[in-house]
């Protein structure tokens, strides 16, 4: 970005000397020849016209270069106070002078005031900064005129200048989303055989959607998104599944945390769930959204202003996740819960069961360490742990359980007693019959 940085400090000295009436080497901006490097060009995958190239080399200098803008900081020295012309707007803990669309409407309409229109057309919605999510202007106060704005460059594409292009927004109240991970592999996850063949079956389209779609011609037909439901009891492995096909394609997998989404007052929910899938939209994401119920209930008969405002807000996801062009997976334990009109809008729905006596015990085999069972009594063990109907995630309290009983034994040997007690206590707590061993 070097060379770019000293052009815009060119460019940005030649428009004070043409506005002010000073000797410039220049006479126009446009005259000032471009950097050989197209660095702007290869990030953004474009030929950039002489403006937008401009405007983004203005919202980013903050970033890049926070010195080369304080020439704005020059005072009126008729009215004591700052140029109106040249925008701009202080941060919270940044004292450097931060471009607004004035700044922008500065640089390229100064000479020819007309040329505002075109300015205001760069922040349009039909535009590609604003389609490809690269730069915007935010926080108009009501009734202020559009470009005083905060001309903002996005998180998505600074990170293809300081992280090598890999975006991945920490956790805050305007991205209310974590990413998971997972050490484990598909080795470690036991499911039945129907299933496994379905989860391959979303492999297969996350790695090669796009080219099965060309092959035959079918984008006028099929959406680019992947939409699908994972239902049944609690730890059957829905969220672990979500992460593997993440780690298995090599996408972020984030977790939407719908108790900062949903929303009493009105609206809310909605801009709360833009945000999310604003971001989400040119990144190769999963988004995951656990008790899916919660915020994908059935509609109800509409008899109140609050009836049609949760109507409402599940008529927008249902839009949203329609053209969303990535991948959602909802996860839920409660399928029935669940508004009929989102099941014709998914490619899948999984059922996550319990799992039988015979994945029970091969579960039981692989969370067990070795050097706790005896070769003589192992199978005995393991049979007769299989027996009671429980989820891998009870089975994985269970072990943690065993594991603080056995942690202070030099050599550790898991009994039956020890198990049947940790068993016992994980049963109570989900408020179930005890008939174990």
């Amino acid at each position: 970005m070097t060379t770019f940085i000293q052009y815009f400090q060119t460019l940005l000295h030649t428009a004070f000397a043409l506005y002010f009436g000073h000797e410039s080497e220049y006479e126009s901006l446009e005259a000032i020849p471009l950097p050989e490097d197209d660095t702007l060009g290869k990030l953004t995958g474009r030929e950039l016209q002489w403006e937008e190239r401009v405007v983004l080399l203005l919202a980013l200098m903050p970033h890049v270069s926070p010195q080369t803008t304080d020439l704005f900081f020059i005072l009126n020295k008729n009215l004591d106070r700052p140029y109106t012309e040249f925008g701009g707007w202080k941060g919270t803990s940044h004292n450097g002078f931060l471009p607004t669309g004035e700044t922008a409407a500065f640089l390229l309409a100064f000479h020819d005031p007309a040329k505002r229109r075109e300015v205001v057309q760069l922040f349009d919605r039909e535009h590609w900064f604003h389609q490809e999510n690269i730069l915007r202007l935010e926080a108009q106060g009501q009734g202020e005129p559009q470009l005083s704005g905060k001309l903002c460059v996005s998180d998505e594409f600074l990170a293809n200048i300081f992280h090598d292009g890999t975006y991945r927004p920490d956790y805050s109240s305007d991205f209310p989303a974590k990413r998971m991970e997972t050490k484990l592999s598909w080795d470690d996850l036991v499911l039945p055989y129907n299933l496994r063949e379905e989860l391959d079956h979303i492999s297969r389209w996350l790695a090669n959607g796009k080219a099965i779609r060309e092959r035959w011609q079918l984008d006028a037909f099929l959406k680019r998104g992947y939409r699908c439901l994972f239902h049944g009891p609690p730890g059957t492995g829905k969220t672990l599944t979500a992460s593997l096909l993440g780690k298995q394609q090599n996408m972020d997998v984030y977790r939407i945390d719908l108790s900062m989404i949903v929303s009493k007052y009105i609206g809310e929910t909605e801009k709360n769930l833009a945000k999310i899938f604003d971001r989400a939209e040119h990144q190769n994401w999963i988004l995951f959204f656990d008790e899916a119920d919660a915020l994908f209930g059935k509609r109800t008969e509409t008899s109140n202003s609050n009836d049609r405002h949760a109507n409402q807000e599940v008529a927008y996801l249902l839009q949203r996740i329609e053209d969303f062009p990535g991948m959602i997976i909802l996860a839920t334990n409660l399928k029935d819960n669940l508004d009929e009109a989102f099941f014709r809008r998914f490619q899948s729905v999984l059922y996550f069961p319990v799992p039988n006596e015979r994945l029970r015990y091969e579960l039981w085999q692989r969370l067990l360490p070795e050097e706790w069972l005896d070769e003589k009594t192992a199978d005995e063990l393991l049979t007769e742990a299989s027996a009671t109907a429980i989820s891998a995630g009870s089975m994985i309290n269970i072990v943690q359980s065993c594991a603080v009983q056995l942690y202070e034994e030099t050599e550790p040997r898991l009994s039956a007693a020890i198990l049947r007690e940790a068993m016992k206590k994980e049963l109570e707590k989900e408020g179930k019959l005890v008939n174990a061993f």
